[in-house]
């Protein structure tokens, strides 16, 4: 393991322990302040600490070699937990939704002071929790710093309302900010689910990319044709290519090597994570299959 992807995997820790201990920190000041919103927070809270457990177990298994079953090793299981946690953040913002739009209709009065206090510690926890993560460059991590955003804004808008509150008695502000920041949050999840899908379905990272290796890849020495050229990523981040192509007669070996040498220096060019290419001489071409 590489120390950068150590150090992801130590972040995902630390940031589940801080959720998980400010979590309880939320019911009991819940019930403290007779605020739904920070009750609901706490519930929100709750489902992101099951997202940063399983996104700490991905990452781990992600970093595991290669085995006889799983012959690419485990990094798409950080597709699986970024899946996982997109669709809870769905179920938790849905119900987010519930709880605020009936407050809507009927304001109910809470605590201000102690929400302030309670705010106050929730941006700080959260925020720190999501620095450490904001780093991360798989889609599991992603996601889960995107659960704590939505923590952050929650967080920043029960201290604004209950500053507001301290001074007015205009209670509907709370459910009002809850929902305008979920809905942001869910168009965030949507975002990333379309990014996450086509990963699954082997779509190409980047449908020009495929024509631009094509041609250059026909344009190399001795090649004619090129033919079954596929390019799919592996979890969002590392891109596998494997293509056939046809040259016009049999190589000697210093042209053979020169050519898959040539090769390799595209797909590095184009940081390609794994390519494999099988040359095939007119007679032997399956060129059409």
């Amino acid at each position: 393991m590489s120390e950068n992807e150590h150090t992801a995997v130590r972040n995902l820790k630390q940031a589940f322990f801080l959720n998980l201990g400010f979590t309880v920190v939320e019911f009991v000041g819940g019930a403290w302040t007779n605020s739904t919103a920070i009750l609901a927070d706490a519930v929100h809270d709750l489902g992101d600490c099951f997202a940063l457990g399983q996104a700490w177990y991905f990452e781990t298994l992600a970093r595991k070699d290669p085995t006889r079953t799983y012959t690419y090793g485990y990094r798409r299981f950080t597709l699986l937990g970024a899946t996982i946690s997109s669709l809870m953040l769905l179920t938790s913002s849905f119900y987010v939704l519930s709880e605020a739009i009936p407050r809507i209709i009927n304001p109910e009065a809470s605590h201000a002071p102690g929400m302030m206090i309670l705010a106050v510690f929730g941006v700080a926890v959260n925020a720190l929790a999501m620095w450490r993560l904001d780093k991360g460059e798989s889609a599991n991590i992603r996601v889960v710093a995107l659960h704590l955003l939505e923590d952050v804004l929650g967080w920043v808008a029960i201290l604004v309302v209950s500053i507001i509150l301290h001074f007015t008695a205009l209670h509907v502000l709370d459910p009002i900010l809850a929902a305008l920041i979920t809905l942001y949050i869910l168009t965030g999840v949507v975002r990333q689910l379309s990014k996450i899908v086509p990963v699954f379905l082997q779509a190409a990272p980047e449908p020009s990319l495929v024509a631009q290796l094509r041609d250059k890849i026909t344009h190399l020495e001795h090649v004619t044709s090129v033919h079954h050229l596929h390019l799919w990523s592996l979890d969002g981040e590392r891109s596998v290519l494997t293509v056939h192509v046809v040259c016009a007669r049999p190589l000697e070996p210093e042209q053979y090597a020169s050519l898959k040498q040539h090769f390799h220096e595209i797909t590095e060019e184009q940081d390609i994570y794994h390519s494999t290419v099988e040359i095939e001489w007119p007679q032997e071409s399956r060129e059409g299959e």
